[in-house]
């Protein structure tokens, strides 16, 4: 025996004493619960045989029998509501077989190599991470692939319902939309390999029946602490609750191990599959963590302020590690690879899997409906610049003047003081700087304005808000959208920096020959001439903080912006 073979033994072997350590304390934990009526059993049997008899014992013996009944009606609540609580299901896109063959063969033949049970189904996640999923509660309460035929991909091709003993057996294998657009497919089959390699120990009947013990545990703790019921039913859920944690404390140092060595054992058997090739994809999702974050907070999250999502995420993850290829030479290599075939080429329809994903995307980290409608429309690529980003400037822009308006500052255009300019706001934030000056009023009165529209906009769809029938969202709770805020609340001074900085672009598109632009890797962007000016932070800055014009005055100068013409807003 190699090796590898005996650390791979010895990890399923940890995993297993783990499992059944765990089921050792739902052992324990029946056992106490039953303790009471076995001991009014033995104080009957004795008196039925003449022992223990007397007043004092009859006294004794009805005492336990009425403990006994509490203590087991208890026990029944306890289990009911561990039984019928449902786990927290990630959200995903579903791909059913027929709309992906090639990449159902590829997870097959993988299983086959390491000698494991096939994941029953593959669904993705937008973001960048592949696990096994359990999702057997939903097989038994839906049947067979229920769950994976609902929710956000609900547009996608439909295929054949997974045999019942696959979806009792294996779990879903859940894969990060966007290493199926960076990766290659040799790529990919190396990263998958120690994921698919977790069914085995999933197999095993007493680590599967320990996960069971502890998922279970953890959704009665979820669905106590989500309880709006009143005192009749909230409280037995409370109960349940509150028994179900501490349990799941003594459950919790053996369930992690448990994983760790199921994981490490998954490692282990994985290595005789593309293990040198494996290394070397390790550096893609390092690459595809690092673009996806910049997409996401950079370039998808002024469109979603916008009410627009973006529907093509996982192809702009491809543009945007490729211009970072081009400018980070220690990324030189990278994009000599995009000569090979994508992952993605293994599904039948990518746009519409791209598209799908987005739209969970926006949700999972913004919040939105699950379905296109007014305020909350795809936008392409294309249409990003005008769409987004002129409209954001100009929206900002807009903001900006009627706050200063509020504030009583006059137009700056003698000849029609109607029209906002960029003069105006310059005028009236040059000089002192620091507490109490013009730009602290003016950030306060900007971010008041901001906070009065986002509590004033529509209520938007989500766990409990309209969503999808069957949306799995809907196990995460009843508390609003996003699950995974992108970024933490900006200040008055970054929403003011924002402003000015728009209204300033507005200004060199209307009188300067400017035009709203795209960049991968930061976002909007102010091109001039055809080429990217991202120089104009710190002369705002310098405004804004300061109230020293002059650095944008160069800037403008330079540029050839002129202050005090009128700027269309929306």
């Amino acid at each position: 025996m190699s090796g590898t073979d005996v650390g791979e033994e010895l990890g399923a072997r940890a995993a297993q004493a783990r499992a059944l350590a765990l089921l050792r304390i739902r052992s324990r934990a029946l056992a106490v619960a039953i303790l009471p009526a076995a001991v009014a059993v033995v104080l009957f049997a004795a008196d039925a045989q003449g022992h223990l008899a007397g007043p004092a014992w009859d006294a004794v013996r009805w005492t336990v029998l009425g403990v006994a009944v509490v203590v087991l009606l208890v026990t029944v609540l306890v289990a009911v509501s561990v039984a019928r609580a449902r786990p927290a299901m990630s959200p995903t896109v579903p791909v059913p077989e027929e709309g992906a063959p090639d990449l159902y063969r590829l997870v097959r033949d993988l299983a086959d190599r390491l000698d494991v049970p096939a994941p029953s189904a593959v669904a993705l996640t937008p973001d960048c991470d592949s696990w096994l999923e359990d999702r057997t509660h939903r097989a038994l309460r839906k049947g067979p692939g229920a769950a994976l035929r609902k929710g956000p991909g609900a547009s996608l091709p439909k295929g054949p319902e997974a045999p019942a003993e696959a979806a009792d057996t294996a779990p879903v294998l859940v894969i990060g939309s966007p290493f199926l657009w960076w990766m290659r497919v040799a790529e990919l089959r190396a990263v998958l390999a120690p994921v698919v390699a977790g069914t085995g120990p999933s197999a095993h009947p007493d680590i599967a029946a320990a996960r069971r013990f502890v998922r279970g545990l953890d959704a009665a703790i979820a669905d106590a602490a989500a309880s709006g019921r009143g005192p009749v039913r909230g409280a037995p859920l409370a109960f349940a609750g509150w028994v179900a944690r501490l349990l799941l404390r003594a459950c919790r140092g053996h369930a992690a191990e448990m994983e760790r060595c199921v994981a490490a054992a998954a490692s282990m058997r994985a290595q005789t599959v593309d293990y040198g090739l494996r290394i070397a994809a390790q550096e893609q999702v390092g690459l595809a963590y690092a673009g996806w974050d910049r997409l996401l907070t950079r370039v998808a999250l002024p469109a979603w302020r916008m009410g627009r999502w973006p529907s093509r995420l996982d192809a702009g993850v491809v543009s945007a590690l490729t211009e970072l290829s081009r400018r980070d030479r220690l990324a030189d290599g990278f994009a000599l690879r995009l000569g090979e075939r994508p992952a993605c080429d293994l599904l039948e329809e990518p746009g519409a899997a791209d598209e799908a994903a987005s739209l969970l995307a926006a949700r999972l980290f913004h919040g939105g409906p699950a379905e296109s409608g007014p305020g909350w429309a795809p936008v392409d690529w294309q249409q990003y610049p005008d769409e987004v980003v002129d409209r954001k400037w100009r929206s900002e822009a807009a903001r900006l003047h009627r706050v200063l308006d509020t504030l009583g500052v006059p137009r700056a255009s003698a000849a029609d003081p109607a029209v906002p300019t960029l003069a105006r706001v310059m005028e009236h934030l040059s000089g002192p700087g620091g507490p109490g000056g013009p730009g602290e009023a003016l950030a306060a009165g900007i971010g008041a304005a901001v906070a009065r529209e986002e509590a004033g906009a529509p209520e938007q769809g989500g766990p409990g808000h309209g969503g999808a029938a069957d949306d799995p969202l809907d196990l995460w709770g009843p508390g609003p959208l996003p699950l995974f805020p992108l970024q933490p609340p900006r200040t008055g001074t970054e929403l003011l920096a924002d402003h000015v900085a728009a209204m300033v672009c507005c200004a060199a598109v209307d009188t300067a020959g400017a035009a709203p632009g795209l960049d991968w890797l930061d976002g909007p962007a102010l091109l001039v001439g055809g080429e990217r000016r991202a120089d104009l932070a710190a002369p705002v800055l310098s405004l804004v903080e300061d109230g020293d014009p002059d650095p944008l005055l160069n800037w403008l100068a330079e540029v050839g912006v002129r202050s005090d013409k009128p700027v269309r807003l929306v």
